[in-house]
């Protein structure tokens, strides 16, 4: 049972964490922060935090628990703002979708203090975003991916891994270089893509009659296309390197399949969607995978 949770961010994923929390009876009190006092205020109203706090600062003042739901980008200026009442007592953690990133920011932020970070990313959310949309359940049964770094302290990823499992995630550890190589090719990269084919068809001229033809198998392609402009502008910037090598992969089969057509090689064209459609028949999804 944490006395405090810091919120600092009450968006879909903070506040859904804090009512995961709250359900799980893991916290007495909520105390919470967004950079949007509208935001905050909100968050309050809808019972997800209990008190506002004017300033990230104040949101951990007295907690034993802190996290960073805010976007990659802003981890660094966070950890700044908060450092100064940090205390060896707190557990601190983030749900960013990138880590190198947030581990480099946190190791010249926390300096000495880095040991108390987790760096988190669970591996969930939804296409909505705003604390109107927060849910207990976001986290059930989802993949939570835990990047310690040499200077974290084992009592705290213990503890981390404690909580998030109690609000029914299923926890794995690696590195931060290893996620997010990983999550550039599955996360990450499908995402651009998705992007930009809707920018593609909109730009045309027919655009809008086409998208007006468009089925299920669409449908299902494009949803993602509909994600968070800020967090995925911040991701995808955060994750240059690693999706600019999974995007030479990607332009490379796409090249393969373009040269099979316009050569008019049917049977190679067919071993290649062939060898797409196994790989994708014997692909099982992991818990997270939405």
């Amino acid at each position: 049972m944490f006395e405090q949770l810091g919120l600092i961010g009450c968006g879909l994923m903070g506040g859904s964490f804090a009512l995961a929390l709250k359900r799980a009876g893991l916290v007495k009190r909520v105390v919470g922060y967004s950079k949007s006092p509208s935001t905050t205020e909100r968050a309050r109203q809808l019972g997800v935090i209990d008190i506002a706090a004017p300033s990230a600062l104040l949101a951990v003042s007295g907690a034993d628990l802190v996290l960073l739901a805010v976007p990659v980008a802003a981890t660094e200026t966070t950890f700044k703002a908060i450092r100064h009442l940090l205390n060896p007592g707190m557990l601190i953690m983030d749900v960013g979708s990138t880590k190198r990133d947030v581990v480099d920011a946190a190791r010249r932020a926390l300096k000495q203090d880095v040991g108390l970070f987790v760096p988190c990313h669970p591996v969930t959310g939804r296409e909505v975003s705003g604390v109107e949309h927060a849910d207990a359940d976001l986290y059930a049964g989802k993949r939570l991916i835990v990047t310690p770094i040499e200077r974290t302290r084992m009592s705290k990823i213990d503890q981390a891994d404690a909580v998030w499992r109690a609000v029914g995630c299923d926890v794995v550890h690696m590195s931060p270089e290893q996620h997010d190589a990983a999550f550039a090719a599955v996360s990450h990269l499908p995402h651009m893509l998705a992007f930009a084919l809707m920018n593609s068809i909109a730009g045309q001229a027919d655009g809008e009659a086409f998208l007006s033809l468009a089925g299920p198998g669409f449908r299902d392609f494009s949803r993602i296309a509909a994600s968070d402009p800020q967090v995925w502008r911040d991701v995808l910037a955060a994750n240059r390197e690693e999706i600019g090598a999974q995007l030479a992969h990607f332009q490379q089969a796409l090249a393969e399949l373009q040269q099979c057509i316009d050569a008019g090689q049917t049977d190679e064209l067919e071993r290649l969607i062939n060898h797409a459609s196994m790989a994708r028949a014997h692909w099982r999804p992991t818990p997270g995978s939405r």
